[in-house]
């Protein structure tokens, strides 16, 4: 399957962009593809994801972080789950924070192995792209909030909406 992909620009500052995706607190108020991110120990972290109503858990540590003489700078990190509800088994990504002259480009890409075999393989053609959509909304959550003030849970409610009246 192909790596996820997503970036985008956002009209603020690299410092501010910086906390609001690396502080958990802050991080799971935007990003859509986590219920609930909890730190563990320094560069390690539980998070919960629910889809469908199935709510799963897993691992996350910080892999590194390098710092570029053009003032932009990128954290990796690593991911697994042990829940065996979890399509993913683990995997690893990056997010690329790159100045601009009107703000920061702010990027990401993933990639994870599936379980379930065959039948997780399947899963995850239908998934992936549902994930990597998740993703490009969080990102849209955030370049909001950081540039218009729009707080991230009033623009969940609303995408929380439109799901719910879509339903047949």
């Amino acid at each position: 399957m192909t790596r996820i992909e997503v970036e985008t620009s956002i009209r603020t500052d690299l410092g501010t962009l910086w906390r609001h995706t690396q502080d958990p607190a802050l991080h799971q108020r935007w990003d859509l593809r986590f219920a609930e991110i909890v730190p563990l120990a320094p560069g390690r972290f539980r998070y919960t994801s629910r889809f469908l109503g199935v709510a799963v858990t897993g691992v996350g540590t910080h892999a590194g972080e390098r710092h570029r003489t053009d003032g932009g700078c990128t954290s990796a990190l690593k991911f697994r789950s042990a829940d065996p509800l979890s399509l993913i088994r683990q995997g690893s990504g990056y997010w690329r924070y790159t100045p601009e002259p009107d703000g920061v480009r702010f990027a990401t890409g993933f990639d994870y192995t599936t379980r379930w075999g065959v039948l997780g393989n399947a899963a995850d053609r239908v998934f992936r792209p549902v994930f990597a959509r998740l993703t490009a909304h969080s990102f849209e959550l955030l370049r909001r909030w950081l540039e218009d003030g729009v707080e991230p849970e009033g623009q969940r409610r609303r995408l929380d909406h439109l799901r719910t009246s879509f339903r047949c």
